[in-house]
């Protein structure tokens, strides 16, 4: 997952000692986890099996650098107030509430808008609907950028896959969840969102099979197998999802 600052991190600066380095430890396992989700673009053709689309980290992040993800990055204030076609299906809605602090039909919308607008960000491809014209007073920054493609964000296309929390001690920690279209939501692209200084620098429709050989981060690896299993069992929205965490230096897997 992308789940980064879309800027390019330099070199750690030189006046850091050893000394501070404990206290940035300590700092980093204190870090609450920010809600965040990713997009898992799925395509199916008529022979041959499922592919995904996948990009790889600019080197130079902190967070994951050189690894292949799904995009995705952390909620922001202005997913809760984009217009968007449809609505989550209840089951993915009510899924993606489940052990939340403030569980609300609005807080689950805006996961599913994040996802959409990270996606689009970091791979210039706009989830959604043509039909409906461009959205009205969208929120400024990259939602205005979306809705310049004339594309509407559409909720019925998402799907819940799997939720992951960052274990502590990490740089960022986001507790993030994985959540699947079909590769036909796609409405638009736009050119130059991938590039060498980019968050992204290379984007590949990898086989789902052979999506292992990739250079992935481990919750990758697990989501992949999710999806596999989520795939062979028809996407029935009923299914349990799979929640990742770490509890008192233990990973545990649970079931939401």
């Amino acid at each position: 997952m992308g789940l980064g600052d879309a800027r390019v991190r330099g070199r750690r600066r030189p006046d850091v000692t050893e000394a501070a380095r404990p206290d940035r430890a300590k700092s980093a396992r204190a870090l609450r986890p920010r809600d965040a989700a990713t997009l898992i673009l799925v395509e199916r053709p008529e022979r041959g099996g499922a592919r995904v689309l996948m990009g790889k980290r600019h080197a130079g992040h902190r967070f994951m650098p050189g690894k292949f993800v799904f995009p995705g990055g952390r909620v922001e204030p202005e997913d809760r107030r984009m217009a968007a076609a449809g609505a989550l299906d209840p089951d993915v809605e009510a899924k993606l509430n489940v052990r939340v602090r403030r569980p609300s039909p609005h807080f689950a919308r805006a996961l599913a808008l994040a996802a959409i607008r990270e996606t689009f960000e970091e791979t210039g491809l706009a989830i959604g609907v043509p039909d409906y014209g461009a959205p009205e007073n969208p929120p400024p920054g990259a939602w205005t950028r979306f809705a310049a493609t004339g594309v509407t964000p559409a909720l019925d296309v998402i799907d819940f896959l799997a939720r992951a929390i960052t274990p502590p001690g990490r740089p960022r920690r986001f507790d993030a969840r994985f959540l699947i279209a079909d590769a036909t939501c796609v409405a638009r692209r736009v050119e130059g969102a991938v590039h060498p200084e980019a968050e992204l620098v290379e984007l590949v429709w990898t086989p789902l099979n052979e999506a292992l050989n990739l250079d992935l981060p481990e919750i990758t690896r697990a989501a992949l197998a999710d999806l596999t299993q989520a795939l062979d069992g028809g996407l029935d929205k009923r299914r349990p999802r799979p929640f990742y965490r770490q509890l008192r230096g233990k990973r545990l897997r649970d079931e939401l």
